[in-house]
């Protein structure tokens, strides 16, 4: 999948959890999945579909009747697009500051310590490359 750099807003997380999980899905498949976990109507899911669409987070296939939709991004991607929105809003990009906070905040363990010190010496690492 080619990388993009998309904002989802909660609504659109819920659609691509959706179609992350199978896909490609129908309209009526992703309308039923939709009903069952958030309790949206039928409009409201083909709405934020088609925007989707035009965002180019979603794609679907016209060609297949009925219409089938897939997502253009991975999950990956979209969550890495998140954390740099949030990082930058938040905290002017700066990745120290928001460590920072969240140590302050929140006891790590000796587990997650260690974990942070390999990403770190892996970033320093690849640095020196």
């Amino acid at each position: 999948m080619e990388k993009k750099q998309i904002n989802l807003t909660d609504a659109e997380w819920n659609v691509m959890e959706c179609l992350w999980e199978k896909s490609p899905r129908t309209g009526r498949e992703t309308i039923e999945w939709l009903k069952e976990r958030m309790g949206w109507g039928r409009s409201t899911t083909l709405t934020l579909l088609r925007r989707m669409e035009e965002k180019g987070a979603v794609g679907s296939d016209v060609q297949k009747e009925p219409k089938h939709f897939f997502p253009l991004i991975t999950r990956e991607q979209a969550a890495l697009s998140e954390t740099e929105n949030f990082l930058e809003r938040v905290y002017k990009g700066s990745l120290g500051m928001m460590l920072s906070a969240f140590t302050q905040k929140q006891k790590l363990s000796k587990s997650e310590i260690e974990e942070l010190y390999a990403i770190l010496k892996e970033a320093e690492e690849k640095q020196d490359d």
